[in-house]
């Protein structure tokens, strides 16, 4: 059995190289390395051939020549010196500097965050991520320690919320903001002033922090900040609001949260404060907001209709009148009836015994459990319908505007769902709070390019990394004469790099 080097002529006219082997007289294509366009590429890929071919058994190699027109005669033979995916480091770069973040002034911490957006893993472990790349002038380890510390120090998270922001608004003022709040777990058994076990979305007892996410409309990360593990949401809001007011002047914004924000103390802060807000409403406040309306007009909505309702929060001189924006569809109907069946399901099976009593939707217990059926009907009027809080004026937003800005709330679920996935925000290797407060900017710039990309190429980072890292610059030496094949981007590569290509410098 002899493993050697095949070239073919490929219909295109490029010559495709692989690796073959033949065993008893039987030919076998092992790899196909890709297809060369001139000589510098086949040599290239000749030579990346060999050294595969070597290390598979470290034997002479027999170049199967037949098949292909013969090469001029070498005295010595083509040796690789260097290889690197330039075309996706170019693409990152641009995109850092698209954004502003150049203005941080260090080119660890700008590679710091390619790395992240190329292969999120631990910093110890970004060298070798920097090593596959080919990336020239990589930092050591140590150069890495004080780079994060320096960027607490010196505080260029602010620098780089500017340059999102100004990004954000190079097309006009922003009037709109969305914010969220997730957790991010810890693997450690012990507390300590930041990492504190909390209510935790991913039902976890483990040490957490809370993270509060502002983006725009667009899901563009403006603000990230970290917060105690078991401080209440409602109290992360408007701290957020005040610095990003502060840092950037910006008056007159609402602000876009979701139902866990809803505390009359926490909407009194914010009108206080000066902010417009839309917030959504809890369900099981529709029988008490639109029992007015039932009574005096019906209980018939249509697909897409909103009623205006008005409800009291807060008692005595803390009491105000917040106008409530309820929304009845059809495709929400049909989901809550299956969330509605599944709850009615399960409190049977209790009545019946065969379940434990838990904290279950209704469920009575009184002298044994039963299913509150007068709750589940009354539970049916109201599916379908969803409620805004807003201390909006009608003259300010209609109630089509109300609806249409709070379904925008999906963007920074996604934004968070990249952090989560495909920027691996954890597990978190830091333990300190610089270090967490270090590690969650420079996830937080490899947001905000990978948010960009695909608002600009319609891509996920995750296919672009796939699409475009393969693609390398191989550097070889032959007689002395050094020599860069480049394989040029086809298919969805080419389409992202015309996609990008429009952007590449502003």
């Amino acid at each position: 059995m002899g493993l050697f080097v095949r070239k073919v002529r490929t219909g295109s006219g490029a010559t495709a190289v692989q690796i073959a082997r033949t065993k008893r007289g039987v030919q076998t294509i092992l790899e196909h390395l890709g297809s060369a366009h001139d000589d510098a590429q086949l040599a290239a890929l000749v030579a990346i051939a060999r050294e595969r071919i070597a290390e598979m058994n470290g034997q002479e190699q027999l170049d199967l020549d037949a098949l292909a027109p013969a090469s001029p005669p070498q005295s010595s033979g083509p040796i690789v010196t260097g290889s690197r995916s330039r075309l996706l480091w170019d693409v990152l770069e641009d995109a850092y500097a698209g954004l502003g973040f150049d203005g941080v002034g260090n080119d660890t911490f700008k590679k710091l965050v390619l790395a992240r957006v190329v292969e999120p893993t631990s910093k110890a472990d970004t060298l070798r991520v920097w090593d596959e790349l080919g990336v020239p002038a990589a930092p050591s380890l140590s150069t890495v320690w004080r780079t994060l510390a320096r960027s607490v120090e010196q505080d260029w998270r602010s620098k780089i919320a500017a340059a999102a922001y100004a990004h954000a608004t190079r097309s006009g003022p922003l009037t709109v903001v969305l914010y969220d709040v997730t957790t991010l777990y810890f693997e450690a058994e012990r507390e300590d002033k930041l990492r504190k076990v909390g209510m935790s979305k991913e039902r976890r007892v483990d040490p957490q922090i809370l993270v509060g996410l502002l983006v725009d409309q667009g899901g563009f990360p403006l603000e990230v900040h970290e917060f105690a593990g078991n401080r209440g949401e409602t109290l992360t809001l408007l701290p957020v609001l005040d610095q990003f007011r502060e840092r950037h002047s910006a008056t007159e914004v609402v602000v876009v949260a979701d139902a866990g924000m809803l505390s009359a103390s926490n909407l009194n802060r914010l009108e206080d404060a000066g902010f417009g807000f839309i917030v959504g409403s809890r369900t099981s406040s529709a029988p008490y907001d639109l029992a007015e309306h039932y009574a005096t007009v019906g209980n018939i909505v249509t697909d897409g209709e909103t009623v205006e309702t008005t409800r009291t929060m807060g008692a005595g001189v803390n009491a105000r009148e917040r106008r409530v924006v309820w929304q009845y569809s059809h495709k929400r109907k049909i989901r809550d009836n299956i969330t509605l069946n599944k709850q009615i399901e399960r409190a049977e099976q209790i009545a019946a015994g065969t379940r434990p009593a838990k904290k279950d939707r209704f469920v009575t217990l009184g002298t044994g459990p039963g299913v509150n059926w007068a709750r589940v009907e009354k539970a049916r009027e109201y599916i379908g319908l969803k409620g805004y809080v807003t201390n909006l004026s009608t003259a300010t937003a209609s109630a089509a505007e109300i609806v249409a800005a709070y379904h925008d709330l999906f963007q920074v679920e996604a934004t968070f769902r990249m952090a989560k996935t495909d920027l691996r925000a954890r597990p978190m290797f830091a333990s300190t709070a610089d270090s967490i407060h270090a590690h969650l900017t420079v996830v937080f710039c490899a947001l905000a390019i990978s948010r960009h990309l695909y608002k600009t190429t319609g891509v996920t980072v995750r296919r672009i990394v796939r699409a475009l890292r393969p693609l390398r610059d191989v550097t070889i030496t032959i007689d002395g004469h050094e020599l860069t094949a480049t394989t040029p981007p086809t298919g969805e590569a080419a389409d992202i790099i015309a996609a990008l290509r429009p952007s590449v410098g502003h």
